[in-house]
């Protein structure tokens, strides 16, 4: 039995965006899920890269390290994986994310309740209420990988067929 499969663990923040040839980024889906075994998430990590034709899987691999990126190409190993490792806080990392929200870059295609509700909770010290802020956790790496990160706004090249 592993910890995180129980329901007050943390959840597994699974957010897809996109970025429109503008500039200016859609949030699509919240597929976070929580309580649940580590090759569900990637299942759904994967169903979603599919449904949604992304370019990559962007991962936090700071607790998960290889196992992370692991899980996915167990799944698929075709799906391309960006590891990412925090070295700020997550309030330091949502700063610039916050400030594009301010400057209507970011929008939000369909309702997110829960995402939109740990949005309006998250503080310097975490979730008001407490617990983890994963939905805006994972929100603030898609939206730094698309908009933030140096040279992420170059346009992609995918082969088909």
């Amino acid at each position: 039995l592993f910890r995180s499969t129980s329901k007050p663990a943390d959840a597994c923040g699974i957010i897809v965006a996109g970025l429109d040839a503008n500039g200016h980024a859609f949030v699509i889906e919240d597929a976070t899920l929580q309580g649940i075994r580590p090759i569900v998430w990637a299942r759904r990590v994967v169903r979603a890269y599919r449904a949604h034709a992304a370019d990559r899987v962007v991962v936090e691999v700071n607790q998960g390290g290889d196992l992370v990126g692991g899980l996915i190409a167990n799944v698929d190993d075709k799906v391309p994986v960006r590891d990412v490792r925090a070295t700020r806080g997550k309030w330091l990392r949502a700063e610039p994310v916050a400030a594009l929200y301010e400057q209507g870059r970011v929008s939000h295609v369909g309702s997110w309740p829960e995402l939109e509700d740990q949005m309006c909770q998250f503080t310097a010290s975490g979730l008001a209420g407490g617990g983890s802020p994963d939905r805006v956790d994972a929100l603030v790496w898609a939206l730094t990988d698309l908009m933030l990160r140096k040279g992420s706004a170059a346009p992609n090249v995918r082969a088909i067929g």
